[in-house]
């Protein structure tokens, strides 16, 4: 007999035990469901793409990270993010499109860096983005918002904070502090200060050639803790100096102001000058969203403005505004702290045990209840009594019904509640509707415990 191979999943690679799988996609369809009711559309792009079309702009870390292979005479490369197959999907279909075309994706990607805790090489994204053709209306900024409040307060996660701030703010501020001609670098720094501290900060601008005075002047404001409205008013007094900057202070302004007509409560958002987003083609708008109380997560939702998002592959401008949620890592961080509600874990809302060699009804009672929208799944399997109720515990599946001789002959089922143990005897219809009432309180357990 030949040698068996061990079985192993490469590094960087997750794989879900059942359990664990079935509250991974609660939360994957719970963020498809907030979408869709937003309006957005499905997509799914192609996970391999010419490499031409999908390097267009990368280079740095990205290409080095890159899946790239050749397979015949193709050179291909596997998708690193979900923002570059949108701006080619735009560019290649925006005569057939209707705009602003909104779309949210939630597919797998690919990057080939160092694996470790919490960071993979194939992972979940979650993207939405709201595409304009030649303009778009700043108030789908302070949409967006609204749709990270709705996500994350639906899963259960209710103390975190949306960080909201504005590009233009920031380069505006570079050319009063004298930090002009290298945005994107300065940009770069700023967008570490949270990880490595402002003294740090200020070394790696005066590598720039920045003067540590400016640098240091500019740290103070940008991180001096003020309301919104004084962040607003002190930005409001340097009118006059920059016009990128008065620009960008009534964006920011303009969005914060409409937030709580997007039913985001004060609490849960906040102007914070230091958001910089490194990625250089945001150009307005920026977000950040963090769980309170785990700031050593890190953000977990991010994203923000870009004017022209398929400038590699059209002439025509296409702005818009979009975020991200890394599902895997999320997921990741959830589940490693304990954070999951396991009372969502269940496959099957109902177990249909026959306990004789008749499976005539068991197949009935299953189908009338699927036709009514419960899951359902029947225990073909001869094992004794305990093997077959152990099997429902083992998987939390909160309801059996049984069906013996004597639910036969009077027609009726007899149905176990898994949770608090009691059984009773019913109609199909009224446990039809016994088990669905049941499921409606089950439901309303968020997926994710208090946060």
């Amino acid at each position: 007999m030949a040698n068996i191979t061990e079985p192993r999943t490469l590094s960087g690679f997750m794989e879900l035990l059942p359990d664990r799988q079935v509250i991974f996609d609660k939360i994957r369809r719970k963020l498809e469901d907030v979408y869709s009711l937003y309006g957005f559309y499905p997509l799914d792009t192609p996970i391999l793409e010419y490499s031409e079309v999908l390097l267009a702009k990368a280079g740095g870390e990205t290409e080095k990270q890159i899946y790239r292979f050749n397979k015949g005479d193709t050179d291909l490369s596997m998708r690193f993010d979900l923002t570059v197959p949108l701006a080619k999907y735009v560019a290649k279909n925006a005569g057939e499109l209707t705009f602003p075309f909104k779309r949210y994706q939630i597919g797998k990607v690919y990057r080939g860096e160092r694996a470790q805790k919490g960071r993979f090489r194939e992972f979940y994204q979650s993207d939405i983005d709201i595409i304009g053709d030649g303009e778009l209306s700043l108030v789908n900024d302070a949409e967006i918002p609204g749709i990270i409040y709705r996500i994350f307060t639906e899963l259960g996660i209710t103390d975190f904070t949306i960080r909201i701030n504005n590009r233009k703010v920031l380069g505006g501020l570079f050319e009063l502090f004298g930090l002009g001609g290298n945005e994107a670098e300065v940009l770069r720094v700023i967008d570490k200060l949270e990880k490595i501290g402002g003294e740090a900060v200020k070394e790696e601008l005066s590598t720039l050639g920045i003067d540590m005075k400016a640098a240091g002047e500019l740290l103070e404001l940008l991180t001096h803790k003020r309301s919104n409205t004084e962040t607003i008013e002190t930005l409001r007094a340097m009118a006059g100096k920059s016009e990128l900057l008065d620009e960008g202070v009534n964006e920011l302004a303009t969005v914060t102001e409409l937030l709580s007509g997007f039913g985001v409560p004060d609490k849960n958002f906040r102007i914070d000058l230091t958001i910089a987003r490194g990625l250089d083609y945001y150009t307005g708008t920026v977000y950040e969203t963090m769980i309170n109380s785990h700031p050593e997560i890190g953000s977990v939702c991010s994203g923000g403005r870009y004017e022209n998002l398929a400038g590699y592959y059209t002439n025509r401008k296409l702005p818009g505004v979009g975020i991200s949620i890394g599902l895997t890592r999320l997921f990741y961080v959830l589940n490693e702290n304990g954070w999951l509600c396991e009372s969502q874990k269940y496959p099957s809302q109902v177990l249909v045990i026959p306990m004789g060699d008749d499976y005539a009804r068991a197949i009935e009672v299953s189908q009338y209840l699927r036709d009514k929208g419960i899951s359902t799944q029947i225990y073909f399997e001869k094992k004794k009594f305990k093997a077959r109720i152990g099997y429902a515990d083992k998987l939390s599946i909160p309801f059996c019904i049984f069906i013996g001789e004597d639910e036969i002959k009077e027609g009726n089922v007899s149905l176990k509640n898994m949770t608090d143990g009691t059984q009773e005897k019913y109609s199909l219809e009224d446990c039809a509707a016994t088990i669905r009432k049941a499921l409606e309180d089950l439901g309303s357990t968020a997926l994710v415990k208090s946060l």
